[in-house]
């Protein structure tokens, strides 16, 4: 008897045991991670058929990761609350510019079956942290969406928006939202390609698209509507750099940022519409820069310097930007954008108008 009721034990050891594992979220397998914000939870195995629910779930996942080799997050259409950050430190997981880490949409612009509305959405709702000066006052307040503290990255294919805020609660305190960070030492090889920002300085500001620190970083065949300041290089030196064949539409802040970009940074086949400040250099004006092919129309100011969250700068050497004789310059004006929701080309300059022949926009082929 004494026999059976041991048996009995081991037998529902096992069972507890396996029904912990089998609730236990398990590591990556193979080299794909699956999100769907509707079908999928937190708890699934991250496969095809049993996605997870968040962003967030997933950077968990790939930090678990060791070894080396690629690793890609491939989000399904629909609407990703980001409550939380996204952050990919994957301390123990070897990258290469071969084999990446990719967060990109199931569905690609170039894909031949994809509409605007295939692309997943990502929109913060997640609180801030707290700013305070030397006195103790709060100054503001600021979060991150996608926090990426590795090197060899590419996001594609994304719809990212802001977060509905009231971004100036008083005078002198901001509150702005970050939805994608690339922060760390020694960083290299981060691609942003393919994504749609969109922001509204009332309803749901999109503070600064992109923050980045290291070298190497290339933003391309993005589309930045309506945002505060789209992408800002600070902290480290910018080396092979670039920004080219992007389209950027009623910016309130400022374009390009190159705080630690290097004069080889490379800004080509952008087209720009409605710009409050085109560029911004660092306050002691270190670095001089070319624009190669480009459109800019309408723009209040041309060349900043220094400049924070909180403020633009003040005019710099018009001499540090130079404009090649590929580039088209007008101080007046507003290029042709298509709002129609249900066309291909949605959010894009309109085939046929000035700058629709430069290649800028979501489409690499």
């Amino acid at each position: 008897m004494k026999f059976i009721k041991l048996v009995l034990l081991f037998c529902l050891f096992l069972n507890f045991t396996f029904l912990a594992n089998a609730q236990t979220p398990s590591m990556i397998k193979g080299d794909a991670i699956y999100l769907n914000p509707y079908k999928g939870n937190d708890t699934n195995a991250g496969t095809k058929e049993n996605p997870l629910k968040t962003l967030s779930e997933a950077s968990r996942r790939v930090n678990q990761a060791s070894g080396e080799g690629a690793i890609t997050v491939y989000l399904s259409s629909g609407v990703y609350g980001m409550n939380e950050t996204a952050d990919f430190n994957p301390v123990n997981k070897k990258f290469s510019k071969a084999n990446r880490l990719i967060i990109r949409a199931e569905i690609l612009p170039d894909d031949i079956s994809w509409k605007p509305s295939d692309m997943p959405i990502l929109i913060s709702t997640m609180p801030f942290s707290v700013e305070k000066n030397d006195k103790g006052e709060v100054t503001g307040g600021q979060n991150f969406g996608i926090l990426i503290q590795n090197s060899h990255i590419t996001i594609q294919g994304l719809r990212v928006l802001g977060e509905p805020v009231h971004e100036n609660p008083s005078k002198g305190i901001l509150i702005r939202n970050y939805p994608i960070v690339w922060e760390g030492k020694n960083l290299e090889d981060f691609r942003i390609t393919q994504c749609l920002f969109i922001g509204d300085k009332i309803a749901i500001p999109n503070h600064l698209a992109v923050l980045a620190n290291g070298k190497a970083l290339e933003v391309d065949h993005c589309v930045f509507y309506g945002v505060k300041d789209a992408v800002v290089m600070w902290n480290n030196p910018g080396t092979e750099s670039s920004m080219h064949h992007n389209l950027i539409i009623d910016s309130y802040g400022g374009i390009v940022w190159t705080w630690s970009a290097t004069s080889d940074f490379k800004f080509y086949n952008n087209v720009i519409s409605n710009a409050n400040v085109l560029w911004i250099l660092d306050k002691a004006e270190k670095e001089s820069f070319l624009i190669e092919n480009s459109i800019i129309v309408g723009y209040n100011s041309y060349v900043n310097k220094g400049g924070g969250p909180q403020g633009f700068g003040e005019n710099a050497n018009p001499e540090k930007l130079k404009a090649g004789k590929d580039v088209i310059l007008k101080k007046e004006g507003r290029l042709e954008i298509i709002e129609d929701q249900t066309d291909t080309l949605y959010l894009h300059i309109k085939p046929g108008t000035l700058g629709s022949n430069l290649g800028a926009g979501l489409f690499a082929k």
